[in-house]
C-alpha cells in the first residue's frame, strides 16, 4: 500500500466543488465534490451510466463542467494550456486504437511529446525513458513490430508503456483492463501500482470488478446516478451495506489471507 498522507493543502492535487455535467437535457453528474490526494490511488466505481467516465473526462480537461468547479494543484483546471496539462497526466483509455502502422517503439515515444520543444528530436536521456517503459511492460521485444499486428493485451501494455513514458504526476486509467483476462488484468495492474509506489504519483481508475479495485486501490469512490454515495479508504467503504446501497445486490465482504485483501461474493437479492 502506499505510505500513509497528511491531510495538509500540500498533499491536494484535485478540488472539485459542485461539480455537475450532462449531455442535453440528461443529467450524468450532479454536484460532486471531492478532494483528491496525492500519492494514493482511487478507485472509481459503480453501475452502468453512473458518471465515471465522465468524471474522468472532466479531470482530463476533455470536458468542462457545466455547474462547479475544479482545481488541479491549486488553479482551474481550464487555467492550464493542453501543453502543460499533457505534461502531468496522462491517460490509458479501455480501448487503445492505433490505426496506422506506427511502431511499438514510435508509439511509446509520442509520450515524450508534451515534454519537447516544439520539432526537437528526443535526446539520448528520452530514449532511455522509452526503453525503460519497454522493459517494465515486457515490450521490449515488440518494440519494432507494427502496433496493428499486436493483440489486445499487448495492445495495452503499449498504452501502459506509453503513459509511463510520460513521466506523470496523476495517471487515469478508464476501465484500462476491462477486455483482458485475469493473468493479463494482474499483470497490469501490479506494473501500474510498483511504478506508483516507487514515484508516488497519483492514480485515478475507473473500475468495474470490486475484487480488482479491493486489490489495487488505497481509496474507493461510489457513484450512483451521478452523485457521490461514499469516499473513503478500501477497508472502510468496501461494505456489504455500500455494494448493496449501489448495486442493488445481496454482497458478502471477506478478508482473503490469499490476496491479502477483502474479497467480495455477490448474488441477487433472494425475495421470500
Amino acid at each position: 500500500m502506499a505510505r500513509p498522507l497528511s491531510e495538509n493543502n500540500n498533499d491536494r492535487l484535485w478540488s472539485l466543488q459542485g461539480v455537475s455535467f450532462g449531455y442535453g437535457t440528461t443529467p450524468v453528474l450532479r454536484k460532486v465534490s471531492l478532494e483528491l490526494r496525492r500519492g494514493c490511488c482511487y478507485g472509481i466505481l459503480g453501475p452502468n451510466g453512473s458518471g465515471k467516465t465522465t468524471l474522468l473526462d472532466l479531470l482530463s480537461g476533455l470536458l468542462l463542467p457545466q455547474a462547479g468547479t475544479i482545481a488541479f494543484l491549486g488553479r482551474p483546471l481550464q487555467s492550464w494550456s493542453k501543453k502543460h496539462l499533457a505534461q502531468q497526466l496522462a491517460l490509458v483509455p479501455q480501448d487503445f486504437m492505433v490505426r496506422f502502422g506506427f511502431s511499438v517503439r514510435e508509439v511509446v515515444e509520442m509520450g515524450l511529446h508534451p515534454h519537447l520543444h516544439r520539432f526537437a528530436a528526443p535526446s539520448a536521456a528520452d530514449q532511455a525513458l522509452v526503453d525503460a517503459a519497454l522493459a517494465i511492460t515486457g515490450i521490449t521485444t515488440l518494440a519494432d513490430r507494427p502496433v496493428t499486428r499486436l493483440s489486445g493485451g499487448e495492445k495495452q501494455r503499449v498504452a501502459v508503456a506509453r503513459a509511463l513514458a510520460q513521466q506523470p504526476l496523476v495517471l487515469l486509467l478508464d476501465e484500462a483492463t476491462s477486455n483482458l483476462d485475469i493473468h493479463h488484468s494482474l499483470e497490469i495492474l501490479q506494473l501500474i501500482r510498483q511504478r506508483f509506489e516507487q514515484q508516488g504519483m497519483q492514480v485515478i481508475a475507473v473500475m468495474h470488478d470490486l475484487n480488482l479495485a479491493s486489490f489495487f486501490c488505497d481509496e474507493l469512490i461510489f457513484l450512483k446516478q451521478g452523485e457521490v454515495v461514499c469516499q473513503g479508504k478500501t477497508e472502510d467503504v468496501l461494505t456489504s451495506a455500500t455494494i448493496a446501497s449501489v448495486y442493488g445486490v445481496e454482497a458478502e465482504v471477506t478478508p482473503n489471507t490469499f490476496t491479502n485483501c477483502r474479497q467480495v461474493s455477490f448474488r441477487l437479492p433472494v425475495h421470500p
